[in-house]
């Protein structure tokens, strides 16, 4: 049976893909060496490890929140869920280097958007837990199948300026904002009876006006 283990090597932007992509290569060994593998199944739950690095003055503020007051981190800092990711690894004896592809958002209503979005430098540690399906050769060359332990897991940290290339990548100088309906027919209307081209000028219009509002009290 075979005796899988599983290490993060790199990641990277996928670029030009249907949505937003980060790359994972993973090292895949099994500890029994001339073992066939004819395929994995292969399933990752990947949650994002928040309390395993520190945080600057200026990224507590930007993460206000998501987590609260920083004198309240003891209680509401903790690992959150990423994503859930797939591959399907071909055959191999020994070992291999698989991808796994990472679905990510610009979506602000998502906890991981946010996180990502408040870093200002360093990495993003994160966990993979593995779970999915080994198809194997048995001594015999008979094809048989097992599941992926329930303890297997890699560590990793994602250098943050991964994460950036990759939303300025598809999203150059933007960001996506989901709001209610009410309130996007309220701005709409605003925009129209003025007369405004872009959603930013509606935006900095109703900015502009709160503003001078706060000095005149």
């Amino acid at each position: 049976m075979p005796d899988l283990s599983f290490r993060v090597e790199s990641a990277e932007p996928v670029l030009f893909a249907a949505s937003p992509l980060i790359a994972l290569k993973v090292r895949i060994d099994n500890a029994v060496i001339d073992q066939p593998i004819h395929t994995i199944a292969l399933r990752a739950q990947i949650q994002i490890e928040a309390t395993r690095r520190p945080y600057t003055p200026d990224e507590k503020e930007r993460l206000l929140d998501l987590f609260g007051e920083p004198d309240r981190w003891s209680r509401t800092l903790r690992s959150m869920l990423w994503a859930h990711a797939s591959a399907v690894i071909t055959s191999f004896t020994g070992s291999t280097i698989a991808e796994i592809q990472v679905p990510c958002t610009f979506d602000f209503n998502v906890a991981a958007t946010k996180y990502f979005h408040g870093l200002s430098e360093g990495d993003i540690p994160i966990i993979l837990l593995f779970s999915g399906t080994v198809f194997y050769a048995n001594p015999e060359g008979a094809l048989q199948v097992a599941p992926i332990s329930w303890d297997k897991e890699a560590r990793f940290r994602v250098p943050v300026q991964v994460w950036r290339d990759m939303m300025d990548g598809y999203y150059p100088n933007s960001a996506w904002l989901s709001i209610r309906k009410d309130v996007f027919e309220r701005v709409y209307r605003y925009k129209v009876r003025r007369g405004l081209q872009t959603w930013e000028e509606a935006l900095e219009g109703l900015l502009a006006a709160v503003e001078t509002e706060a000095v005149v009290q």
